[in-house]
């Protein structure tokens, strides 16, 4: 090692410990934030936003306003993106962490259809979208901050924190609805579920106390020194990788469903049929998640030995398969089983969850990571994710059974599969030399 690179090492090395700090935080109360309103959606928002004699019509209606953020992604992905790759990485994560956090907020003040009427559901739709616009440019601004600012050998690590930030926002959102909802039905219609959305605020002024701590990344500096930022970097990438983008995004679609089919739907589908109570499932999905935050770290290092493209396969394998106990155990009405099924669906998860942002952030070089990166991930998770809860609460109206929706989910893993698979090791090779190459320049 010469003296210029001990020198870079000794200097970026600490510093890695606040990245990830700044990285796993932010991304945990972004996602918070977005989760929130899932949780939300499948519990309340229905009967006081679109109240109706139909309770399914009244639900239908609540997870579409759900799936709305999920159409703003793509948008804010581009958007932020964009700058991201031309302005820098830190600047788009304090945007995105900061329009988030008043959405949430002034969610948590909105009048209800009986206050306002059809204004109500309005401005809800509104939030939403900046809610989601939010949301899109956070996972790659969050994601290149971490694996830039890694040296070679541990990508793979830093790489699953931001990863790691989603199930840690799912247990911080259902642990906020788990507490307001032991409070009288009466005082939780008219303000308890209120106080989840209002708490974000201070949530995210840590966050972003935080996010100013760090400087952008190394890589990123060395492409601003060399005047190599893209014009349009979104179009150069669609140009340079058309084949990488669309199996990176491909990558993603199981990804969106099974997570919010699993986490968000079940809720409804287990209050509608009474299958299990809704402590029951709340408690489930609260296990699940801390499960999912201690292993995704541990598969994100693992995937940097054996190889991200075998371990996202094999989880992704392992999800189609895994869905059908899952929905069995919420339909057994025993809340052991439930909890056993999900702890080992969010294991599943995490071993093709943990090492996939490296393996998607290695396929594009740094001129135009940020805007390829994003738009391949926030696309795939529109097209898994967004209108599963609406897909599934059709499937099991039209059907009578859930396992209708266990096959859905099992369809789109597989599909994500064969497209991990169609990945070239070329690719990957190739990938993860740049950004070595990189980051030793930078």
């Amino acid at each position: 090692m010469t003296s210029a690179q001990d020198s870079t090492a000794r200097v970026s090395a600490p510093p890695m410990r606040r990245v990830a700090a700044s990285v796993l935080i932010g991304t945990t109360i972004e996602w918070y934030d977005f989760i929130l309103y899932g949780s939300a959606a499948a519990l309340v928002l229905g009967p006081l936003f679109f109240p109706g004699d139909d309770p399914v019509a009244s639900t239908l209606l609540a997870f579409s306003t759900f799936a709305v953020g999920f159409f703003a992604r793509p948008l804010g992905g581009i958007v932020l993106g964009h700058f991201g790759d031309r302005v820098g990485r830190k600047q788009m994560l304090v945007l995105s962490l900061s329009m988030m956090g008043i959405a949430t907020f002034l969610m948590g003040l909105l009048p209800t259809y009986d206050s306002i009427g059809v204004a109500a559901p309005i401005l809800l739709v509104l939030l939403r979208l900046v809610q989601g616009f939010g949301v899109g440019g956070e996972w790659g601004g969050a994601v290149l901050t971490a694996v830039e600012h890694a040296g070679p050998g541990r990508r793979g690590f830093f790489g699953s924190f931001p990863q790691v930030g989603v199930p840690a926002g799912l247990f911080l959102a259902t642990t906020a609805f788990v507490l307001v909802s032991q409070l009288p039905e009466e005082s939780f219609l008219s303000w308890g579920w209120r106080v989840p959305f209002l708490i974000s605020i201070v949530l995210v002024a840590v966050g972003i106390y935080i996010r100013f701590s760090i400087g952008d990344t190394p890589v990123f500096q060395e492409v601003k020194r060399n005047r190599r930022a893209a014009r349009l970097p979104l179009l150069e990438a669609v140009r340079r990788y058309p084949r990488q983008i669309v199996l990176a995004t491909g990558s993603m679609i199981s990804t969106g469903a099974y997570f919010y089919v699993v986490n968000t739907y079940a809720l409804a589908y287990a209050k509608s049929t009474q299958a299990q109570s809704g402590n029951a499932m709340l408690v489930a999905v609260l296990v699940s998640a801390v499960v999912a935050v201690v292993a995704m770290p541990l598969f994100g290092a693992l995937a940097q030995r054996r190889g991200r493209r075998v371990m996202i396969m094999a989880g992704l394998g392992a999800m189609t398969v895994w869905i059908f106990p899952t929905f069995a155990a919420v339909d057994s009405g025993n809340p052991v089983l439930l909890v056993l099924a999900y702890v080992v669906g969010a294991i599943v998860f995490a071993v093709s969850y943990g090492p996939q942002a490296t393996f998607i952030t290695e396929l594009f070089d740094a001129t135009v990571r940020f805007s390829a990166s994003t738009v391949s991930f926030q696309l795939g998770v529109l097209l898994g994710g967004a209108v599963a809860p609406l897909i599934a609460t059709a499937l099991v109206a039209a059907t009578g059974t859930s396992m209708a929706v266990a096959g859905y989910v099992a369809v789109l893993s597989l599909l994500s599969l064969v497209c991990v698979a169609l990945v070239s090791q070329r690719d990957i090779t190739r990938g993860s030399e740049d950004m070595d190459r990189e980051r030793a320049t930078a």
